[in-house]
């Protein structure tokens, strides 16, 4: 199992098109090779010497040769991705949880870089950018063009040194600059603290390799306050990913022992494994089980998990493990559906590929990729609903993404519908005043999806979403 597949790291963020990604790190590429198609290889190679011969001017062979196999990883989903020696050496500082740079998760949008979501306490969260601004230029560099890759290596650089983004804000239907100094960025993924007497709250914001000592001690404090917790809201609203061990620690922080958490499916033999709540398989090498110092309460006090479009990967996996076991109650939104396993291979000293190799299962053995979790209580972010969910990039939107194996749905035509509603709704939002637009923060006393899990959790009556439905995987032209 486990020894099979090493999880070694976490993407750094911004390096992924959509959600971060829970990444197993394999020390060496295959020795075997599978038969090469003859004609087709000749084919590349008549049109290598065409382009040597023919071009308007001289080309590299070394850049032909790199940008022909990057194209051929790109182009099998959004996740897969050719490293050279600058961007391999950057991935493999970003496996720590550490990276210099501004802060943010991005994705790509119309040749334009979206921000998915600031890192809170980043560099780029104190600049105030917010998610669904779109970067057009860095520095002098306009965005258009350059790749999600080309992107990031610009807006990294050394610590203390500044970058200026030039930020498209829709919703202001204005265009302004704002200067970042790069910073290390080290986030703090866990948060919480007693809502109320008897009930506390808990937001993991990423899964890091210090993710779980963080959980442990947060919950330890919130113990100690109250040693008799009546219930518990995991808040998973807009975490990303990271870490796979780390997701299956946090389930099984709540799970009884030795039960699935989390499979994986792929064509190779190390792809097909089982991860269970247990401590050989989330535990780090030398470093004994981070769950001992737990209460053992923890197992048993009711749970509400709050989730949404921006869950994604690990939170994914805890989600829908606690779903399965029948552990805790899900509430919010579907989650972003990025339910797919990639592989990072070496292919010499300073070069190698990230592969998708295989999928991800909850316990029950339903796909999450391309759909997601869907939550047992379907809840708005506000009392007056969630008017701009359907314009929320997932899975599904991504181009040439995954499908999730287990068939596939037709494009649902209800669905360009809501979303040019919803560009219409926001067209309307933008004239109000900017702090009637602001979503109140998570953990607030103004904190909607907060107040309803409080109430599931209470046994008070839920607002229940009216318009939310199950959305299904939308099948994409080929």
């Amino acid at each position: 199992m486990g020894q099979k597949l090493k999880i070694a790291g976490w993407v750094s963020v911004g390096a992924l098109a959509g959600a971060l990604t829970t990444v197993s790190l394999q020390t060496m590429a295959r020795s075997s090779m599978a038969p090469l198609p003859l004609e087709e290889i000749q084919q590349l190679a008549a049109v290598f010497g065409l382009v040597k011969t023919d071009y308007v001017e001289p080309v590299d062979d070394k850049k032909l040769i790199t940008d022909a196999i990057s194209g051929m990883v790109a182009s099998l989903d959004p996740h897969s991705q050719y490293f050279d020696k600058k961007s391999f050496s950057e991935f493999r500082e970003g496996t720590s949880g550490k990276f210099v740079g501004v802060g943010i998760e991005i994705t790509q949008e119309d040749g334009l870089i979206k921000v998915v979501s600031p890192i809170e306490g980043s560099p780029a969260f104190r600049a105030g950018l917010k998610t669904n601004d779109l970067i057009t230029k860095i520095d002098d560099t306009a965005v258009r063009g350059l790749s999600l890759g080309e992107a990031v290596k610009r807006m990294r650089g050394q610590p203390d040194t500044k970058v200026v983004l030039t930020i498209f804000r829709r919703e202001e239907n204005r265009t302004f600059a704002v200067t970042i100094t790069r910073e290390e960025i080290k986030t703090q993924s866990v948060k919480g603290k007693m809502i109320e007497p008897g009930y506390g709250w808990i937001r993991l914001s990423q899964f890091q390799e210090r993710t779980v000592d963080d959980f442990v001690r947060k919950v330890e404090e919130l113990y100690k306050q109250d040693p008799q917790l009546k219930g518990l809201v995991l808040d998973l609203r807009n975490d990303p990913g990271g870490l796979l061990d780390a997701a299956v620690a946090i389930s099984a922080a709540f799970l009884p022992a030795d039960v699935t958490v989390v499979s994986t499916n792929g064509q190779l033999a190390e792809s097909k494994a089982t991860f269970k709540a247990s401590p050989e398989y989330y535990a780090r090498r030398g470093s004994g089980d981070p769950l001992k110092r737990l209460p053992a309460a923890l197992k048993k006090v009711p749970l509400v998990v709050l989730v949404n479009e921006g869950s994604a990967s690990a939170s994914e996996i805890v989600a829908g493990a606690l779903q399965d076991h029948k552990r805790a109650t899900i509430m919010g939104s579907q989650t972003f559906g990025k339910g797919s396993v990639q592989t990072v291979r070496p292919l010499g000293p300073d070069t190698g590929i990230k592969l998708t190799t295989a999928r991800y299962y909850t316990p029950s053995g339903k796909s999450i990729q391309a759909r997601g979790i869907v939550p047992d209580v379907m809840v708005d972010e506000t009392a007056e609903g969630s008017p701009f969910a359907a314009l929320r990039m997932r899975e599904a939107d991504l181009e040439k993404h995954l499908g999730n194996g287990q068939g596939e749905e037709k494009p649902d035509p209800e669905r360009e519908k809501a979303r040019e509603e919803a560009r219409k709704r926001l067209e309307e939002e933008a004239k109000k005043p900017l702090a009637e637009r602001k979503l109140p923060e998570f953990g607030t006393d103004k904190d909607f999806q907060l107040a309803q899990a409080l109430n599931q959790l209470r046994g008070k009556p839920v607002l229940v979403s009216k318009t939310q439905t199950e959305r299904k995987e939308e099948k994409k032209e080929q």
